[in-house]
């Protein structure tokens, strides 16, 4: 059962307000992946979860300031927009699921994501940062590098953690 839309508007607002397109149906999904085919674009798989709100959406705000950018940012609601959000993830196979999330794609394939567990107990301005980085790989003129990031550094130990974060995205290369 979705969340109280009264609960997760201010929510949705965050994004929204920085021009983040937010997807609320499965066709809309599919709409923004076919128009993104050749372009990139960063999917943020939005959540009432704390580390959401402190961290994942803050980052974001952050992230539209870096340049280069990509040519889209787009958002589903998870818990609230289940259709969208599950079509949605059908676009990161063998990546499990979670929110919050963050998936640039870059020509129609996820070429960067960000776990949940890359987000918790890591601060927005680092969550920023690994945006930046990953949109200076995917989001210019020309072939990405052949070093590009696929996720977060895993030697960057979160606040609180033992620095264990195997990428299931690197799982699926």
């Amino acid at each position: 059962m979705p969340y109280p839309e009264a609960m997760v508007e201010p929510m949705r607002k965050e994004l929204t307000r920085l021009g983040v397109e937010e997807l609320t149906t499965a066709e809309e999904v599919e709409t923004a992946f076919d128009a993104a085919a050749d372009e990139t674009m960063l999917l943020v798989i939005n959540s009432v979860c704390g580390c959401a709100a402190g961290n994942a959406r803050p980052a974001v705000a952050m992230a539209c300031e870096a340049d280069p950018q990509p040519d889209r940012y787009v958002t589903v609601f998870a818990g609230q927009d289940l259709e969208a959000t599950d079509r949605a993830r059908e676009y990161l196979a063998g990546i499990p699921p979670s929110s919050p999330f963050l998936a640039l794609f870059h020509n129609g394939d996820p070429v960067y994501v960000i776990e949940r567990k890359h987000i918790e107990g890591r601060s927005a301005n680092a969550i920023a940062a690994d945006l930046a980085e990953a949109f200076d790989a995917y989001c210019t003129e020309g072939a990405p590098p052949s070093d590009a990031p696929t996720h977060p550094d895993p030697s960057e130990k979160p606040a609180g953690s033992d620095g264990d974060l195997p990428s299931t995205f690197q799982s699926i290369q």
